[in-house]
């Protein structure tokens, strides 16, 4: 479990910013070479990489909370609470969106809705990143501060 938190956690922090940035870097290109190709690509894919992610996310919950059962640590019980709030973001705006915006793209309808889909979805995944870095950087304080606890 001490591996495999940290390695699944990460994995799923990277696979989050991976969506965001290549969702920033498609709709930049966009604008700029007025093609949405990069578009369609990036939005299509991105479901596919539901794959890595899904799994890497319940390994992360899983393994933290056996790691931590029955701790009572301040950081414990920070780590637990944004917990909920980054399932339920990732349930119920993030995957439907990237669902619904890989549809809209494959149809090249990319109008108001598509617009408004997609800037819901990246704030709420910049929502995401920040609290799986913060979860991230409290593993981190947890792990060294358990270090220095053993000499």
């Amino acid at each position: 479990m001490r591996v495999l938190h940290p390695v699944a956690g990460t994995v799923a922090l990277v696979c989050v910013c991976c969506f965001w940035l290549s969702t920033v870097a498609a709709e930049i290109l966009a604008l700029a070479i007025g093609s949405e190709a990069m578009v369609v690509a990036v939005k299509t894919a991105i479901p596919f990489g539901f794959i890595i992610l899904v799994p890497a996310l319940i390994a992360t919950a899983v393994s933290g909370f056996r790691l931590n059962a029955g701790r009572v640590m301040p950081l414990t019980r920070r780590k637990q609470r944004r917990m909920p709030f980054i399932i339920v973001t990732g349930v119920v705006i993030l995957i439907p969106s990237a669902l619904y915006l890989a549809s809209a793209a494959r149809a090249h309808s990319f109008g108001t809705v598509f617009i408004l889909v997609q800037a819901i979805e990246l704030i709420a995944g910049a929502v995401n990143i920040s609290l799986l870095r913060l979860n991230m950087r409290d593993g981190l304080q947890m792990k060294a501060e358990r270090a220095a606890a053993k000499g």
